[in-house]
């Protein structure tokens, strides 16, 4: 199937969604209007629930038909719905005022600008008792340059953009995807809109003003969020893209309901995902995996998938196994399956070595990306040329796709690691791994990557979204189930982007390092991750590899790094995947690699690991009620604290806006937890701001190791030995257990 069917196609859901037709909803008032003066022509539509679209362009139109992550009709709407596709039913050459209200939202054309350019668009709510609140329009004060800026930098029609909204000092920005910042708020930051190790910039936030703003783009660019305006720049395009939806201040799952409605909703994932996954760097050979099983199964701990990471290959590209060191993959596992009932998954690179089984017929057949100039190669690996495999070319995906199933799914191992997926190169900042010195000398830049879709720059946030759906086309096929049904398997990627939470697939933070700064870094990443609609997450617990300036980082048998993992490793049985991976060095050595495993980190330390295993599993009826509402609504799972408590508590709002730990360093876990992971070593006990609820009740957060009560709106030392990660509920404890905390 090809991309821009499920981009622009929502039919699929019709059956999970319901229309929510609202008879006092105030319809559209238009079904669009269409501004031009000189060579640029502005289209604005409204959109779904409480918001629009704009697309704009200089001189060549666009032909409705370009890459785009939102669905085209979205999945809710107004009864009778609206415009779509490039339709309206007014234009205009700028001279005038137009206006389209759409539920709470009015957008308005607004001022003559001179050579600000025209008439410039303002977004304002519409409040309850009728007056207006300005939520932003194009930035244009005098004798500045147009909001909507283009430029041209080649020959061709495509062109660079910059786009530049108004803003105020103490607006906040939730949101932008992944970045390695400490912060949940992004007010001062500036977000290079491209991928790699660590990074997965998102152009999709919310405001505390109350609205939702997504920059629907497939290109490179930036986001810079400064004290006056707001400005999204594309490198290289044929058409801007953008939405905005409005909500009450404060509501923000009506904004994420509004914003999966444009950009997917996910799927469920199958229960067996939701226990403990085992992986590390890495298992070497079939013995070692079923080795590892038998463990598993005598000590009598639960795991749920075990996974092969990258190097189980012959040569870059096989997509299969190295048949010499993996001799019977189907017997493998199977005798997995039967003695610990986990499912297996393996780790796929895009990259292609020209020794590869596999390099002539996807070199003869254009499925592999090239460079507009220079060798064609991408990347490096190991002392050797590759090339990336385009996921943006429809027989590239199937090409890969019926590889994958006959070397792996039709043997057993049915779920897939897509690590290296960012784009480009292989993901790393730099510009090339640099295996020797002869080929580091070669410059591999990003952009100058060549795809049948486009160049790296016009079209390089496609490429990890693409390969995610590489993956969900095959296992859909496969199991003959639909977008949208509820997962049998899925993947695992290191890079995503806008809507790809509709995938059966989870991101994950990256190669992070294994010390205590990292793991406190994790925290306000995850919360950008879920204010951006990126629900299915996870991260190596334990950090991939060693910082090289601490001396016992990633050591298994150092005390010090036994304590980071015990504190990361127990932390991450409150993210919606519960996922251990690792780099790790050792003192004592049993396999060609450290061990990664439960009972790795010394005998005092087990049990402790052991339990939270086990507690993840006494979770489920919560987690699978978390997924459901994430599932119909897009409600988010893990929650920062603005989500639920920025009415109810002032210090809230005062103390996000300042990117203060208590905001970046604490979170819900759905309605009923609260979580605050250790994130320093040889502490005892822990400072919790516990926040004041909109309830009545004067004790209602409950620790859940002492089952002490507490009131909110004030901060709590509580007792943390190694073996507690300081949670705190709300409501019955047997409620949370049974998964009973929606009505």
């Amino acid at each position: 199937m090809h991309f821009r069917t499920w981009v622009l196609g929502a039919a699929w859901l019709s059956g999970v969604v319901a229309s929510s037709g609202n008879s006092s909803y105030y319809q559209p008032t238009s079904k669009g209007f269409r501004m031009q003066h000189g060579f640029e022509t502005v289209l604005v539509q409204p959109f779904g629930y409480d918001g629009f679209r704009v697309r704009a362009w200089p001189y060549r139109p666009p032909t409705g038909d370009e890459i785009g992550f939102v669905y085209d009709p979205p999945l809710e709407g107004p009864e009778g719905d609206q415009a779509h596709g490039m339709t309206f039913d007014t234009a205009f050459i700028g001279n005038r005022s137009v206006e389209i209200r759409n539920g709470n939202i009015i957008v308005r054309t607004s001022g003559w600008g001179g050579s600000a350019g025209g008439y410039r668009l303002a977004f304002y709510r519409v409040e309850t008792n009728g007056t207006e609140t300005l939520l932003t329009n194009e930035y244009a004060p005098l004798k500045s340059i147009n909001p909507r800026y283009y430029s041209w930098n080649g020959p061709g029609s495509e062109f660079a953009a910059e786009f530049s909204f108004s803003t105020t000092p103490d607006e906040q920005i939730y949101g932008t995807g992944t970045q390695q910042d400490h912060l949940v708020n992004k007010k001062g930051s500036t977000i290079d809109l491209i991928n790699f190790n660590t990074h997965i910039p998102t152009p999709v936030f919310m405001s505390n003003k109350g609205y939702g703003f997504i920059w629907n783009m497939p290109s490179e660019g930036r986001m810079e969020f400064s004290p006056l305006r707001n400005r999204f720049t594309s490198d290289s395009a044929t058409v801007v893209d953008y939405f905005i939806v409005a909500s009450d201040p404060g509501d923000y799952d009506t904004l994420q309901r509004r914003l999966s409605a444009l950009t997917g909703r996910a799927p469920l994932p199958p229960d067996w995902s939701l226990g403990y996954i085992q992986s590390k760097l890495r298992y070497e050979n079939e013995t070692e995996v079923i080795l590892l099983a038998e463990e598993f199964h005598k000590r009598d701990i639960p795991v749920s998938m075990i996974v092969i990471d990258y190097q189980s290959w012959a040569h870059q590209g096989d997509w299969a196994l190295d048949p010499r060191i993996w001799p019977n993959v189907a017997k493998m596992s199977a005798i997995v399956k039967n003695l610990t009932n986990a499912e297996m998954m393996a780790s796929l690179w895009p990259s292609v070595a020209d020794n590869s089984v596999n390099y002539l017929d996807l070199i003869a057949n254009g499925y592999l990306s090239a460079t507009r100039s220079g060798p064609g190669t991408t990347d490096s690996w190991n002392a050797s040329y590759i090339r990336n495999y385009d996921s943006t070319n429809p027989g590239a995906r199937e090409f890969l796709w019926d590889t994958l199933k006959e070397n792996y799914f039709d043997k057993g191992i049915k779920n897939f690691w897509i690590d290296q997926a960012d784009g480009g190169a292989l993901g790393e900042a730099y510009e090339n791994n640099g295996q020797s010195s002869y080929i580091e000398s070669i410059p591999f830049t990003l952009p100058d990557v060549l795809y049948a879709a486009g160049t790296q720059r016009s079209v390089g946030k496609l490429y990890p979204w693409a390969h995610q759906q590489a993956i969900e086309e095959g296992l859909r096929n496969a199991t003959s189930s639909e977008m949208g049904t509820t997962c049998d398997y899925i993947s695992l990627s290191r890079s995503g982007y806008i809507g790809s939470q509709r995938f059966c697939s989870m991101i994950w933070t990256g190669d992070t390092t294994a010390v205590w700064e990292t793991l406190s870094a994790q925290v306000s990443n995850l919360l950008s991750a879920a204010s951006s609609g990126l629900g299915w997450f996870t991260l190596d617990a334990g950090g991939f590899q060693a910082d090289p300036t601490v001396w016992w980082s990633a050591n298994i048998d150092t005390p010090e790094y036994r304590e980071l993992y015990v504190r990361w490793l127990q932390w991450s049985t409150f993210l919606p995947f519960m996922r251990t991976h690792g780099s790790r060095t050792c003192y004592f050595q049993d396999a060609y690699t450290c061990a990664n495993e439960p009972w790795s980190y010394g005998k005092e330390n087990t049990p402790i690991i052991v339990s939270y295993i086990h507690l993840r599993g006494q979770l489920a009826p919560y987690l699978k009620a978390l997924f459901d509402q994430f599932h119909l609504t897009g409600r988010m799972i893990m929650r920062p604290l603005f989500m639920d408590f920025q009415a109810s508590d002032p210090n809230i709002a005062e103390w996000t806006q300042k990117n203060t730990n208590s905001t970046t360093q604490q979170y819900m876990f759905g309605p009923r937890l609260l979580v605050t992971p250790v994130t320093l070593p040889n502490v005892t006990e822990w400072s919790v701001y516990l926040p004041q609820t909109a309830s009545n009740q004067t004790e209602p957060w409950t620790y859940w190791w002492t089952n002490e009560t507490y009131a909110g709106g004030q901060t709590v030392t509580v007792p943390t030995p190694v073996e507690h990660i300081p949670v705190f509920h709300l409501g019955a404890r047997e409620d949370i257990l049974d998964g009973k905390v929606f009505s």
